[in-house]
C-alpha cells in the first residue's frame, strides 16, 4: 500500500521506477488488442483516407458499426452489459491506437465510447444500462453528448436549456439549443444537458433520437480539421423525455459533465499518441527519400534536430500517459477490493487523478500540433499540399487543445485542484514547501555528488525542480491566499512547471526501467530522449519560474527567489544537446520510422 501514489501526490514523493507502468509492459493480451486495432486503422480507415477529407459521413458511420462489429466501441463497458469489461489501461490503448488514422473517425470513436456511453455506464439506473448500454457497446446505435450552447462553452453550467416537468408528471419538455455536438447526424441517443426550474446547475437526461419528437438539425458544421466527424447544432423544442430517463439526480449534471471531462482529458491525451508516432514516421521515411544538394534531407543536421525532438515529445507522451492510466486502473481495483461498485471505482479512481489527466491533456495535445507542425517542415512545400498527410494531420490535431476543456483552464485547473488537495490534507505540500524555504537560508553543498549510477543526476535534477514550484507556488499562495486564481498569468506559468515534472519524471522512470530489464547499452537512444528531454524542461521552468518571481515578489524576497530558482535548475554536468539528438536520430533514419 505504501508504494500506491494518490493523485498529485508525485511532488512530493519520491516513485520508483518499478512502480510505474509503461508501454513495454504491455499484456500478451494487450499486445493483441493493440495489434488488431492497428490492423483495423490500416485496413478500414488509411485507404479511404481521401473520402473521410472529402466530408463522407456515411463512411463515418459505416466504419463506426465495423469498430463494434470488431468490440472496439465495448472495451470499457462491463459484461453484463454486453461489453468486454477490460480494464482502463486497456481503454486508453484503443483510444491510442484507433487515432493512427484521421482525426475525424477518432472523434466519431470518442464521442460516442466516451461522452456518448459511458455517463450512462457510470450514472446510469441498472433499469437504464440494461435497455441503451448493449445497444451502444456493439454498434447497434451510436451515442451523442449534448452539453455546449452558443453562450455556454467554457462555463458548461451556464447552459439555457431548459427542461419542465408535464402536468402529469410523467415527462420533461426539454428546449433549446445545443452546438459542436459530434455524431449528432447520425447518433440514436443524446445525453442532454438541461436546467430544471431556476436549479443553480444542471440535469443530465437520456434522450432517443427519434423523428417527431421536437428534435431538428443544423447543417454540418464547416471545420478546419476532423471533416468526416458529424458536428452539426441540435434544436430540442419541447422534447418528451420519460421522467425515468433522468440521468442520476436532479441537479448532479455538472458533476456528470466534469467527471466525464477528466476521463475525456486522459483519452484525448492517449487518442493523439498514434497520430504523433505517425506523423514522426511520415517525416522520417520522407526526409530518408528527399534528395536535395545531391543529398537525403535525412543527413542535415537541421532536419535531424526535428526528427529527433518529435520522437522525443512522442515518447514522452507515452510515458507519461500510461503511467498515469495504470494509477488509475490501481485505484479502481482498490476501491472495488473494498467493496465499492465498479460505477463508483472508476469516477473515483479518474477522480483521484483529475490533476494528472489535465497535465496530459495540455502536454500532449501540444506535443501533437507542435510535432504535425515540424512535419509539414520537413516536408516543405509538399507538407503543405492536400496530396500528403501532414497537412490534414496538422489541421485534426488542432482541436485537441480547445476539446474536453482548453489548455488554458486544463493548466489553471491543475494548479487549482492541487492545492485544494494540499487543502484537504491528501497531498502535504506546505510540509515540503517550509523545507525549501528554509534549504534557500541555508547555505548550499559544494560537494560534488557521484554521478556515476545511470539518471542519478537526471533524478536530482528532477527532485531540484520539484522543489522550484514548491518555491513559487508556496511564495504565490502566501501572497495571494484564496485570492490567487483571480492571477491567472502566474498560475500559467506554474502550471507549466507542474507539467513538465510529470513529463520528464514519467520519461526517466520509463527509461530507468527499461534499461534495467533490458540493459543500459541497448536502449541508448531512449537514455537519449529521456535527457533531451529533461534538458528542454529545465529551459522550460527557469523561464516559468522567473516569470512567476518577478510578477509578486520585490526587492530582497525576489533576489532570494531568483537565486533559488537559479540553484534549482542548474545542472553539475551539462548534457550534449546536439549528441544527444544525434544518437536519436541516428536510429530513426536507420529504421525509417518511429520505433521505441
Amino acid at each position: 500500500m505504501e508504494d500506491i501514489t494518490r493523485g498529485g501526490q508525485f511532488l512530493v514523493k519520491e516513485t520508483k521506477c518499478e512502480n510505474i507502468f509503461t508501454p513495454e509492459d504491455f499484456s500478451e493480451e494487450q499486445i493483441m488488442m493493440r495489434d488488431s486495432v492497428k490492423e483495423f486503422v490500416d485496413k478500414e480507415i488509411w485507404p479511404y483516407k481521401d473520402r473521410f477529407e472529402k466530408k463522407d459521413y456515411a463512411l463515418t458511420e459505416e466504419t463506426m458499426r465495423k469498430a463494434g462489429e470488431m468490440g472496439f466501441l465495448s472495451i470499457a463497458v462491463p459484461e453484463s452489459y454486453g461489453g468486454m469489461g477490460m480494464g482502463f489501461v486497456d481503454t486508453c490503448l484503443v483510444c491510442d491506437y484507433i487515432s493512427g488514422a484521421t482525426g475525424s473517425f477518432s472523434t466519431a470513436f470518442g464521442a460516442h465510447t466516451g461522452i456518448g456511453t459511458m455517463p450512462i455506464t457510470l450514472y446510469g439506473t441498472e433499469e437504464q444500462k440494461q435497455k441503451y448500454v448493449p445497444k451502444l457497446a456493439s454498434g447497434e446505435w451510436f451515442g451523442a453528448y449534448c452539453l455546449t450552447e452558443p453562450g455556454a462553452g467554457s462555463d458548461a453550467n451556464s447552459g439555457k436549456t431548459k427542461a419542465v416537468l408535464s402536468e402529469d408528471g410523467t415527462h420533461y419538455k426539454i428546449t433549446g439549443q445545443k452546438m459542436w455536438i459530434s455524431n449528432a447526424g447520425f447518433c440514436s441517443l443524446f445525453i442532454v444537458f438541461a436546467r430544471i426550474e431556476d436549479d443553480k446547475n444542471i440535469t443530465g437526461f437520456i434522450l432517443e433520437n427519434t423523428a417527431d419528437n421536437g428534435i431538428s438539425f443544423g447543417e454540418e458544421e464547416h471545420k478546419l480539421g476532423i471533416r468526416a466527424s458529424s458536428t452539426r447544432q441540435v434544436f430540442f423544442n419541447e422534447t418528451k423525455v420519460p421522467v425515468e430517463n433522468m440521468l442520476s439526480e436532479r441537479g448532479n449534471g455538472f458533476k456528470i459533465a466534469m467527471n466525464a471531462l477528466n476521463v475525456g482529458r486522459i483519452k484525448l491525451a492517449a487518442a493523439c499518441l498514434d497520430a504523433q508516432r505517425r506523423v514522426t514516421s511520415n517525416a522520417i521515411s520522407y526526409a530518408n527519400d528527399r534528395v536535395q544538394f545531391n543529398t537525403p534531407i535525412a543527413s542535415f543536421g537541421a532536419i535531424r534536430a526535428k526528427l529527433a525532438e518529435m520522437a522525443t515529445s512522442t515518447y514522452a507522451g507515452e510515458s507519461a500517459t500510461y503511467r498515469a492510466a495504470q494509477d488509475i486502473e490501481t485505484r479502481i481495483k482498490l476501491r472495488e477490493a473494498e467493496g465499492i461498485s465498479h460505477q463508483e471505482a472508476e469516477l473515483k479512481g479518474v477522480e483521484e487523478f483529475a490533476i494528472e489527466c489535465s497535465i496530459l491533456k495540455v502536454a500532449v495535445s501540444e506535443d501533437v500540433q507542435n510535432c504535425a507542425d515540424e512535419g509539414i517542415q520537413v516536408y516543405g512545400g509538399m507538407g503543405f499540399s492536400e496530396d500528403t498527410p501532414m497537412e490534414s494531420a496538422w489541421r485534426d490535431a488542432r482541436i485537441a487543445r480547445i476539446y474536453e476543456g482548453t489548455n488554458e483552464i486544463n493548466r489553471m485547473l491543475s494548479v487549482g485542484m492541487l492545492i485544494k488537495k494540499a487543502m484537504k490534507g491528501q497531498v502535504d505540500l506546505l510540509g515540503p514547501a517550509m523545507k525549501v524555504q528554509e534549504e534557500l537560508m541555508g547555505i548550499p553543498s559544494f560537494d560534488t555528488p557521484d554521478y556515476s549510477e545511470l539518471f542519478s543526476e537526471e533524478k536530482e535534477m528532477i527532485g531540484k525542480l520539484k522543489k522550484a514550484f514548491l518555491m513559487v507556488a508556496g511564495g504565490a499562495i502566501q501572497k495571494f491566499g484564496t485570492d490567487l486564481e483571480a492571477h491567472q498569468q502566474l498560475l500559467m506559468a506554474a502550471a507549466d512547471i507542474l507539467i513538465e515534472i510529470y513529463m520528464a519524471e514519467s520519461t526517466v522512470l520509463r527509461t530507468e526501467k527499461l534499461a534495467k530489464k533490458q540493459g543500459e547499452n541497448n536502449v541508448q537512444e531512449q537514455i537519449a530522449m529521456a535527457k533531451l528531454y529533461l534538458y528542454q524542461a529545465v529551459d522550460i521552468v527557469t523561464q516559468k519560474g522567473k516569470e512567476g518571481i518577478v510578477s509578486f515578489a520585490e526587492g530582497d524576497e525576489q533576489r532570494m527567489m531568483l537565486m533559488g530558482l537559479r540553484r534549482f535548475t542548474k545542472y553539475t554536468n551539462m548534457p550534449n544537446v546536439v549528441g544527444l539528438r544525434e544518437i536519436i536520430t541516428s536510429r530513426l533514419v536507420a529504421e525509417n520510422k518511429y520505433c521505441f
